[in-house]
């Protein structure tokens, strides 16, 4: 009797242990946000909200995972006529000016069509794990699903890009 109640304290703790412990997923993307990091991005757990989807009253607000770059210093002038825009992927009526399956979350009707020129071949550009994209006066953003870790050298091309590019 004594060796079976052992027994099951040793079990219990060591099952309290292993439910503890990082899954494989969970150390491969600390691994992923340390690198990014590293390559100077900013990691933001945030909530992503949708524009109003076809046959939806109410937009989808999602958890993502946000990886900005700040765009640096900017004229003041440049910073008060700053038009902030956010796209996301999904089938929306907002979706004027964009390519197909993304739909505008903010921002929509206020770029020149060069800069939607622009917008569109970055958005072509992004992986499909990547769910939206943003562009403040203060950073860029990508809320990606982080599902190949080789994609971040591809958004942070794409990210600079959207930053020399003044979008």
């Amino acid at each position: 009797m004594e060796y079976l109640i052992i027994g099951f304290v040793v079990l219990s703790i060591m099952g309290s242990v292993m439910w503890v412990m990082p899954t494989k997923r969970d150390r491969m993307l600390a691994a992923l946000r340390m690198q990014a990091k590293q390559q100077g991005f900013q990691v933001q757990l945030t909530r992503l909200t949708y524009p109003r989807e076809h046959g939806e009253v109410e937009p989808r607000v999602v958890s993502s995972v946000a990886y900005r770059l700040l765009r640096g210093k900017i004229g003041a002038q440049q910073h008060s006529d700053w038009k902030s825009w956010r796209i996301v992927r999904c089938e929306s009526n907002s979706s004027e000016g964009l390519c197909s399956g993304w739909g505008w979350g903010l921002g929509e009707r206020t770029m020149t069509t060069v800069q939607l020129d622009k917008i569109n071949s970055i958005l072509q550009a992004m992986p499909n794990d990547v769910v939206g994209v943003e562009s403040t006066p203060i950073h860029v953003s990508v809320f990606w699903a982080e599902k190949n870790e080789q994609e971040l050298d591809s958004i942070k091309l794409a990210l600079k890009d959207m930053i020399t590019k003044t979008i």
